[in-house]
Formats: structure tokens, C-alpha cells, sequence
């Protein structure tokens, strides 16, 4: 049984300290899914998730194909065989992926926490708890961030500890998402110093060091001898 009030604790320390480590390739995917924003929000609209989370768990499942469902990357045009097993056909991407919100585990449509704890720990839950039972950072979050290294289930029940998994995690998308679309935030989230918003340099506030600094300072001894 995991402990979800450690694992967000876990998971909250883990989105302060990241780090990108594949930074060109995370904007790159940012930019692709960012462009199919209209889409996923048409789902959000109807099962209420976060179009963000839709986007990155897209990318996860299945490489963001639009042939593929996004409960399990099985053709949405058949039935699924993998799990979850059963699912379909559908008549496009947007109805198979409302079923797998709606319908299937964990049943993210009926969350109603998406803060930033609640959008770490839904989607870890989306991908299962098989790692965060052996208390190591599920690849499916953080691999692309210094959060990290290897470990991964190669397939159902099967972990190889060396396996370095070659997808970017959802949190390092979720970031570069983030820096292409202001509108993306969570409550809750802290932006990273390297991506806060900074005042222009002008007259009034120079930046520290110039000259402009050096003259302002200037000026400010001159009229306090004079009051």
C-alpha cells in the first residue's frame, strides 16, 4: 500500500529541485503538443481535466499519435488488448480519450484536485504505483529532469533497475510547457528563479553593476548632503 500523503510530500520536494537535463528536446515536444492545444481542450471540456495533463499523458502513451487511444496506445479503431483491455472501437482520438478519462483507472475525470500536488499525484497514479511502492521517482514523471537516472518496468511486473527510460517524463514537458504558455499554471506551482519574470533594467531601477547604477548612486549622495 502506498502512502499518497508521502508520496506527494516526495513528489513536491522532487518538482522543487528538478532540473532539466534534455532541455532542447523538452521545448521541441512542448512546441508540438502546445500546437494541439484546441484538441485537447475540446476534451477538457468534457471530462474537466487539465488539457496540459491530456497533452502530456498523450505524449507518454503513445508519442502523441493521433491513431492511438490514450488510456493504453492500443489503436482506438479496435479493441484494445492491452490494459485496459476491452476498450473500443471508437469513432476518433477525442472519444476514445473522454472514455479513458471517464471510464477507465484511476477515473481522472472524477478528480477534482488539480493543484500541483493533485496533477503529480493523478499522474503518477495514471501510469500505476509500481514505483513509488519501491520509493524511487517514476520515469513516467521525471525522467529528462536530474530527478532521475534509471529504473523501469520494461513491461507488466517487470522492473530492470539498469533500463534508462528514453521518453521525457511528464513533469519536464509540463515545464517546457509552461515557458511557451504563460496561461499554464497550477496552484500551488512555484516558478523556477530561471523562468521567473524579471523587471527591465530602466533609469528609474538600473540594473546592479552598471553605470547607470553608478550615476543613480551618484545623484542619491548629492541630494541627501543637500537635505
Amino acid at each position: 500500500m502506498v502512502d499518497l500523503n508521502a508520496l506527494t510530500r516526495a513528489n513536491a520536494g522532487r518538482w522543487s529541485n528538478a532540473k532539466p537535463t534534455r532541455k532542447a528536446e523538452a521545448a521541441k515536444v512542448a512546441s508540438r503538443l502546445y500546437q494541439a492545444k484546441a484538441r485537447y481542450q475540446s476534451v477538457e471540456q468534457v471530462t474537466g481535466v487539465p488539457w496540459p495533463v491530456i497533452a502530456v499523458i498523450h505524449e507518454r502513451e503513445s508519442s502523441q499519435s493521433w491513431g492511438r487511444s490514450l488510456a493504453q496506445g492500443d489503436p482506438w479503431n479496435k479493441v484494445s488488448v492491452h490494459v485496459p483491455a476491452g476498450r473500443g472501437p471508437f469513432s476518433s482520438w477525442e472519444e476514445a480519450a473522454i472514455d479513458a478519462l471517464l471510464n477507465c483507472h484511476p477515473y481522472l475525470a472524477k478528480r477534482r484536485d488539480w493543484s500541483l500536488a493533485g496533477v503529480l499525484i493523478a499522474l503518477e497514479m495514471y501510469n500505476g504505483l509500481g514505483y513509488a511502492s519501491k520509493g524511487i521517482p517514476s520515469p513516467y514523471l521525471w525522467a529528462g529532469t536530474n530527478q532521475y537516472r534509471s529504473g523501469k518496468y520494461v513491461r507488466d511486473g517487470v522492473y530492470d533497475p539498469d533500463h534508462v527510460d528514453q521518453q521525457l517524463g511528464c513533469v519536464a514537458m509540463l515545464r517546457a510547457m509552461m515557458v511557451i504558455d504563460p496561461t499554464i499554471a497550477f496552484p500551488g506551482t512555484k516558478v523556477p528563479p530561471s523562468q521567473a519574470p524579471q523587471e527591465a533594467p530602466s533609469v528609474a531601477c538600473p540594473s546592479k553593476g552598471s553605470i547607470g547604477a553608478f550615476v543613480a548612486n551618484i545623484f542619491n549622495a548629492i541630494f541627501k548632503r543637500k537635505s
